[in-house]
């Protein structure tokens, strides 16, 4: 893969394949080692170790600004974190704040991480219709704590990444995908997306936009 980088990424930027055809070109890109490596040699920074290490740096902070958003941002914020109590696991924390991120920064998280049950018949078919996304499927009868069936990554309807453990995890792995593919961030999860890259991951932070940068502020006050 280090040996064939420089011809894929010639491919992925000139020619913008589909990404089923281009999973099918280079079926050893799409695993999580591979997404991180392939990550590390665009970016140089270690995507896995990097992203949550930071997220877990500012967690605190971002949480106290959190409790201070009002309105129904405020009111949607406390549900998220409610998983907190049922599960104070690293991975769900996690999970709640990144989701609690988006809806801070007037975003739909909903509209990133779509959670499925195993018995769930339509999935299959919903799947198909996504164009940029998270899945995560829980077994039927599960308890809070249980851990998930299935995290993977969903681009242009076709599943290119399994079994990533949890919804944080699937955050970073998708990160690190967008770059590996050249893909635009969701529209309507941009200042999410630009938190992560510019705040957590720190890469081309000298320019933030308004609304990040004033979340940035806060978390240094």
């Amino acid at each position: 893969m280090e040996k064939t980088f420089a011809h894929r990424r010639r491919e992925v930027i000139e020619d913008m394949p589909f990404i089923a055809e281009f999973k099918d070109r280079w079926p050893a890109l799409f695993c999580e080692n591979q997404v991180n490596s392939e990550f590390t040699r665009i970016t140089t920074v270690p995507l896995l170790s990097t992203f949550m290490a930071q997220l877990d740096h500012y967690s605190s902070q971002l949480m106290k600004v959190f409790k201070k958003k009002g309105g129904a941002a405020g009111r949607r914020i406390n549900l998220i974190m409610v998983a907190m109590d049922q599960n104070p696991s690293i991975e769900v924390r996690r999970e709640c704040i990144l989701k609690a991120l988006c809806v801070y920064l007037n975003e739909e998280p909903d509209n990133l991480v779509k959670k499925y049950m195993d018995v769930d018949v339509v999935a299959e078919t919903e799947m198909e219709k996504v164009v940029l996304g998270i899945y995560a499927v829980q077994r039927e009868g599960a308890e809070a704590t249980d851990p998930l069936d299935d995290v993977g990554i969903l681009v242009e309807g076709c599943s290119v990444l399994q079994d990533l453990r949890d919804v944080a995890n699937g955050f970073a792995a998708l990160f690190g995908l967008i770059y590996c593919l050249n893909l635009s961030y969701p529209k309507d999860l941009r200042y999410t997306f630009e938190f992560l890259q510019k705040v957590v991951m720190g890469l081309d932070g000298n320019k933030l936009s308004t609304k990040v940068q004033v979340l940035k502020n806060k978390l240094h006050k």
